[in-house]
């Protein structure tokens, strides 16, 4: 039905922008160019946006599918969508949909509201789908976006690989790089490719600045042509040792020794010298001082002498609480309003997000790569209660076709938790099934079920409170679906 209506809407649109495009070169050739890609844009407008409004009214769904139709009239749509708008954008291979809603939540306390892509739709189609439905920038009309000093703000998260294409169209004045680790290399190719990739995206806007993750050597490889700032942890320090023997990105770039660290928070992040050539971490204008209590469900931090808490747990999410203060003391926000904006903080998209299954307490965690899932399983760990796991494994575009990263995630560590059960799902559920036997969990407690309706009733069934969901990406979306039908998603637990 919805790709009909798509098909449609493209034939009707096209008859009419035909129509008047030979019209207007015919009756008005001085003004003809100037005049056509003023009505190209505003059928696109046109387009995208009923799109839009049949997806809502009848279907009930969102998409990107309005994005994709605008384009298919005005691929350069994003100029005139973005021209009032101070635009900061997040990208980096983990951490961009939370450091995204963080950073969000906190501009909006600060200046109103935000423009954002807050369900990880961050391909060109996704940016355009976003814009089409953002209220107008500037001014005083009602429902406008239109922060302090004229800024009007949207804060982006955008793919590695789409970067340089929508920077193109988009000037940027702030960029935000959270990491880089070896991620969908059938998509992305390996890490030093994948960095390319975003410093290109960021030299489209030369004058943008780019504020770095400053514990990763990677991030300090090259000179840019954006001015750079850093961020980083600074809580402890001790004598040089090496990182993990199966951490990628800890060759010296100047060197090509492998690295120490002073302090290593995970994979290859820290405080890093290289002691053959001397290479080291750069100065950081924004740093983590102490790390106060780190939970399974939330965590306090100290970032430049103040008091902070997220309401997500995990080490690996203070490097997105940090990204985010970074953002909001760049455009001098006060920091009793970071706090603020942090205490509205949670969950969100699949990101520990937390729901209600008939009694059952479920979170749902993204997990896409080695170090993503290490992560996921380290904060399931500070779990002080038992649990049953369900692992959902698909192997789209979108997850990356090649799931041989998951012989390389650390799944050992299910059996330092009090996991009574192991659930497997999706398309490639046999596969996951047997890397949890391998880690050497009762083979008797480990159920496959490729269709995830069954996943659920399965869930539902487990004799214990709580559930953990690790799941890639196109499983999650499928998941949430599913619950979005059953209307669980709806009885959010705060």
């Amino acid at each position: 039905m919805i790709l009909f209506y798509h098909f449609f809407l493209l034939v009707v649109s096209n008859m009419f922008y035909k129509f008047f495009s030979n019209f207007i070169e015919q009756k008005i050739p001085v003004f003809g160019i100037i005049l056509l890609m003023t009505i190209k844009t505003s059928f696109a407008k046109f387009a995208g946006n009923s799109s839009r409004f049949v997806l809502e009214k009848f279907f009930k769904r969102g998409s990107t599918l309005p994005g994709k139709i605008a384009l298919k009239f005005d691929p350069e749509i994003l100029k005139s969508l973005t021209k009032n708008y101070e635009i900061i954008v997040v990208t980096g291979t983990n951490g961009k949909t939370l450091t995204t809603a963080l950073t969000v939540g906190i501009l909006e306390k600060a200046f109103g509201p935000v423009v954002t892509n807050p369900t990880g739709a961050n391909m060109i189609t996704g940016i355009v789908s976003t814009f089409l439905k953002a209220p107008k920038a500037g001014g005083d009309r009602k429902g406008s976006v239109q922060a302090a000093n004229g800024k009007k703000f949207a804060v982006l998260e955008i793919d590695e690989a789409s970067l340089p294409k929508i920077t193109e169209y988009i000037k940027p004045s702030l960029f935000v790089f959270t990491n880089i680790f070896r991620d969908q290399m059938d998509r992305y190719g390996e890490i030093y490719t994948t960095y390319d990739f975003i410093v290109k995206g960021a030299a489209n806007s030369p004058k943008g600045t780019v504020l770095l993750n400053g514990d990763s050597p990677l991030f300090n490889s090259k000179k840019l042509v954006n001015p750079v700032k850093y961020y980083g942890f600074n809580h402890e320090s001790h004598e040089p040792t090496h990182a993990h023997y199966n951490t990628e990105g800890i060759v010296c770039p100047v060197c090509h020794h492998i690295l120490a660290y002073k302090m290593n928070t995970y994979a290859n992040l820290g405080n890093y010298i290289c002691e053959n050539c001397g290479f080291s971490r750069p100065e950081l204008d924004y740093q983590l001082t102490e790390l106060s209590e780190i939970t399974n469900t939330s965590s306090k931090f100290v970032i430049d002498g103040t008091d902070y808490k997220i309401n997500v747990g995990g080490l690996y999410n203070i490097y997105n609480a940090l990204a985010a203060v970074s953002v909001a003391e760049y455009f001098n926000v006060p920091k009793e309003t970071i706090a603020a904006g942090f205490e509205l903080s949670k969950a969100v998209f699949g990101r520990q997000e937390t729901l209600e299954i008939d009694g059952k307490k479920v979170t749902i965690v993204l997990i896409k790569n080695p170090v993503g899932a290490n992560q996921a399983l380290e904060m399931m760990k500070l779990a002080n209660y038992p649990f049953t796991l369900v692992s959902l494994l698909n192997a789209n575009y979108a997850d990356g076709i090649d799931t041989s990263w998951i012989w390389d995630a650390n799944f050992e560590l299910i059996n330092d938790m009090e996991i009574d059960q192991i659930i497997t799902g999706g398309v490639r559920s046999s596969e996951m099934a047997r890397r949890m036997r391998v880690t050497g969990f009762n083979a008797e407690n480990i159920s496959e079920h490729k269709e995830l309706s069954e996943v659920l009733e399965a869930i539902k069934e487990s004799p214990k409170e709580h559930v953990y969901i690790l799941a890639t990406y196109t499983a999650m979306l499928q998941m949430r679906e599913l619950l979005a039908e059953g209307h669980y998603l709806g009885k959010e637990m705060r």
